[in-house]
């Protein structure tokens, strides 16, 4: 789309940013704290808000019931010429805000104020997420329908309660409704920038999965005088397993660990080292130097588009106050695996416990508790509406927009690839110091306002893809 056609949408935008403001300041007063039950009515009172917002732009909008917080679920579709339809996805809830004497201000009441290196920042609890994220979308829509009286595509807009909670009532939602949100793509703006001035698209979603293994021997507790050096220890089988996982290059071990893993394409590979992601930038603010993964691979694949494996907790024996001479009857550990595109979780799983059962001593058995997985998220880097979105974020910020992966998961992407089929465009404008579920969570007043400005631009990109 003609910047010619954009550009008097943007040009409202700015003449109308301090009324999107104040918008943002009215949603980010209600408390929707998801996870508490004493705040079970505000989270109510925020969907409906943003329901009775979302409607005055035409869309046809409801509050709809889940097992748990209320969804909205708001359309403004309909046309005949075969433009592109997408699926915008944020959330109302927000983390609680404890804890409570650390916050500079009340952290429902939003303020803009300055950072201390000189940026305008909007503080308050869900300014970033996700609300004013969200809202940078909803504004975009606001101001297409106030210059041109339509949309540049077709939209389905659904908003949840529960992200902050893990969606478990949600997913069973979308998946009963799944027919009424039909679209081409969806669109999700739960993201960030590479820094302030860097716009980015998230291309790549690393995987989970998440297993618990208990290594037991004795029958009971037992006393290290009498039984030291002729009894099994859990602790040292535990031990010896794990420490076997990663080879001196740190490398994963377990056998078929990597079939399936590509590497990345080599322009991408060229731009993401021209980003020169250092040790020194990354580990030092974290007290740390050394980069711990692969040692041929740059640190920014390492963490961004490299499976890894972790120890997230060991527990055996005894762990309380003073000695106690004890060889314990059994050991666990918590183990978790980011994984990526081309890597199954159930394979992984499969062969993280024959690798463990493998190793087991005579006299020792191995118990499995299986916790939360989901297969790797990563888009088609050729696919018209990545380039679409990426050319109209270069022309708002002046820097060619980025495309990085993303070493976390996002549960509802993958939801929405199995669910309905969707790929999702991952693009938003938060910031690392943004401070999402800690005290004196910020957004930057420049991204929520080149935030809006920047939707309105993809609008009219996506109008064009088709």
């Amino acid at each position: 789309m003609s910047n010619a056609k954009v550009q008097p949408v943007l040009d409202h935008i700015d003449a109308d940013f301090d009324n999107s403001l104040e918008r943002l300041f009215a949603l980010l007063r209600i408390k929707s704290i998801s996870a508490d039950p004493a705040f079970a009515d505000d989270c109510k009172a925020a969907a409906d808000h943003l329901a009775k917002d979302i409607a005055t732009l035409g869309f046809k909008a409801e509050v709809r019931p889940t097992a748990g917080h209320p969804a909205i679920v708001a359309k403004l579709n309909g046309s005949t010429d075969g433009r592109p339809h997408v699926l915008f996805y944020g959330h109302y809830d927000v983390q609680p805000v404890d804890p409570l004497n650390l916050w500079h201000r009340p952290p429902f009441e939003p303020v803009v104020t300055d950072h201390a290196d000189g940026r305008k920042i909007i503080v308050a609890r869900g300014a970033e997420d996700d609300k004013g994220q969200l809202m940078t979308f909803v504004e975009a829509c606001r101001a297409w329908k106030k210059v041109t009286g339509s949309l540049p595509v077709d939209v389905t807009i659904l908003i949840e309660g529960e992200e902050e909670v893990g969606s478990k009532n949600f997913v069973p939602f979308i998946e009963a409704i799944k027919d009424e949100l039909k679209a081409d793509f969806a669109l999700v703006c739960d993201t960030g920038m590479w820094d302030p001035d860097t716009p980015a698209i998230t291309t790549s979603l690393r995987g989970l999965m998440y297993d618990e293994v208990t290594i037991k021997a004795a029958n009971r507790d037992l006393h290290s005088g009498v039984f030291g050096g002729g009894a099994r220890n859990p602790i040292r089988v535990l031990t010896n397993i794990l420490g076997g996982l990663f080879d001196d290059n740190g490398r994963i071990t377990i056998p078929g660990f990597y079939d399936g893993v590509k590497d990345l394409p080599p322009d991408v590979l060229a731009q993401w080292k021209n980003l020169n992601l250092t040790p020194e930038s990354f580990l030092k603010p974290i007290g740390l130097s050394i980069p711990a993964g692969e040692k041929d691979r740059l640190l920014i694949e390492q963490v961004s588009s490299r499976p890894t494996c972790d120890i997230n907790g060991i527990i055996g024996g005894y762990t309380g106050e003073g000695s106690k001479t004890v060889i314990p009857a059994e050991a666990s550990a918590k183990i978790s695996f980011r994984l990526v595109e081309g890597q199954d979780p159930q394979k992984i799983k499969k062969a993280f416990r024959d690798y463990v059962t493998a190793r087991l001593p005579g006299d020792c058995t191995a118990v499995f508790t299986e916790h939360s997985s989901g297969a790797a998220i990563a888009l088609d880097w050729n696919m018209k509406p990545l380039a679409a979105a990426k050319r109209a974020l270069t022309e708002e910020w002046g820097k060619e927009a980025l495309l990085v992966g993303s070493g976390a998961s996002i549960p509802i992407v993958a939801d929405f690839k199995r669910t309905l089929g969707l790929d999702s465009l991952l693009i938003g404008f938060g910031l690392d110091d943004d401070n999402i579920h800690s005290p004196n969570e910020k957004y930057d007043l420049k991204s929520y306002h080149k935030g809006i400005r920047s939707w309105a631009r993809i609008l009219g990109a996506l109008a064009e893809t088709k």
